[in-house]
């Protein structure tokens, strides 16, 4: 139960020193800051608390079964080092978890309960859904420092109350994670990337819709705008990529129909497997917004309105973006002023969608509201969820919403 200082974060050596460090704040009314290795601290709203509790000293597998396609994980374990241990033995992480660090500006290596935490998920979502979907369980400490758990580490499990999904998303408001059990998936015996240039973001959209509605099994669906498109490798120029994964000779099929059937949009190139990895990687972790200055904005919409969005917004203030998930979310870079954090979320809300405000100076991500507000029904539901989790609201207090 010991634990150690590190620079201003509390970083209990185990589950057990969680649960004491988070009585001992529960007691004395005492507000943390719940971090991993705290890659995402300069995301959403800044909180406001007496001291970090990190989990990132609980690091390690605890289990990983590659026949049963479940591994688990202490929080604080790094991604990079799940993605080898899984990679090791053929097989892959299947939320294809984004590393945001150079987004955020951070040096700190991205942590599995970070990750969970954010339901951080990257191009695969569209296909195999999001993080949530892909956690089988977790051990955590809620508010008043009681270790709970829900879920199991086997693949059909039915057992008690599913908090997995609850926890995941919650961004430390809730519960510490101490440890998440995970699906995992075969890495794909090949890859291939189809890209058709110079479409205008429209033409671009409805082309990914196609191939999504294909039945050769697209992974991955992304526009690329010229004004940004030069920051992932093998592009140059407006370009629309669907990505297929699966054996090879599935994928030289799948290729060659896919490539006939888009060949009414444009011609159609096809990235090999190594360039395909490139590609998505940049894509994935947002590269070609990383060296943009301002504030980054995710906007999740249907796609059909992600090429409107982003043509509003560069009327606006010249936004910079691109198109994930087939066109349903739309990256934004932006100046960091209220004005256009208001231009973002009167587009997202005519739409219909909903949006985060991921990166800004801490002052104007304390002055706005970084996610919607909820409806009241909904806000009456989560201040009960929130009441039993965490009653002194002492977990990040105002990570997501101000005075919450």
């Amino acid at each position: 139960m010991s634990a150690r200082l590190l620079a201003d974060a509390l970083a209990p050596a185990d589950e057990a020193g969680v649960a004491a460090s988070v009585r001992a704040a529960f007691e004395a009314g005492e507000p943390l800051l719940v971090q991993g290795n705290g890659s995402k601290r300069a995301m959403l709203r800044p909180v406001q608390a007496a001291r970090a509790l990190s989990a990132g000293a609980l690091s390690g597998i605890t289990l990983y079964s590659p026949q049963e396609l479940v591994l688990s994980a202490r929080a604080g374990t790094m991604v990079a080092d799940l993605n080898a241990a899984v990679a090791a033995q053929g097989q892959q992480i299947t939320a294809e978890i984004p590393d945001f660090s150079a987004l955020l500006g951070s040096t700190a290596a991205p942590t599995l309960g970070g990750a969970v935490a954010a339901n951080l998920s990257g191009p695969r979502r569209v296909a195999w859904g999001a993080m949530r979907d892909h956690v089988l369980g977790v051990r955590a400490v809620n508010g008043t420092g009681d270790i709970i758990r829900s879920g199991g580490r086997v693949l059909k499990n039915v057992t008690g109350l599913d908090l997995c999904k609850l926890l995941t998303g919650s961004h430390g408001t809730l519960a510490v994670l101490t440890e998440v059990t995970l699906k995992v998936l075969p890495v794909p015996e090949r890859r291939a990337t189809l890209v058709l240039r110079g479409l205008d973001p429209v033409q671009g959209v409805a082309a990914l819709a196609a191939a999504l509605g294909s039945p050769y099994g697209v992974s991955a669906a992304a526009y690329l705008p010229a004004s940004v498109s030069h920051r992932v490798p093998g592009l140059n120029g407006a370009a629309a990529l669907v990505r297929l994964e699966d054996f090879a000779s599935f994928v030289a099929y799948r290729s060659e129909r896919l490539r006939a059937d888009l060949s009414a949009f444009g011609q159609v190139e096809v990235l090999d497997d190594a360039a395909t990895l490139a590609a998505w990687a940049a894509v994935r972790d947002a590269a070609p917004l990383v060296d943009e200055p301002g504030a980054i904005w995710r906007v999740s919409v249907r796609p059909s309105a992600g090429p409107r969005i982003a043509a509003v917004l560069e009327r606006m203030f010249d936004a910079r973006w691109f198109l994930d998930w087939g066109g349903g979310l739309v990256w934004i870079a932006g100046p960091a002023t209220a004005a256009a954090h208001d231009a973002v979320c009167a587009a997202a809300r005519e739409a219909g969608g909903t949006w985060t405000l991921l990166r800004a100076p801490e002052a104007l991500r304390a002055a706005v509201a970084v996610i919607p507000p909820e409806p009241a029904p909904l806000a009456a539901i989560a201040r009960r969820v929130k009441a039993a989790f965490d009653p002194k609201g002492i977990l990040n207090p105002g990570r997501l919403r101000a005075g919450e």
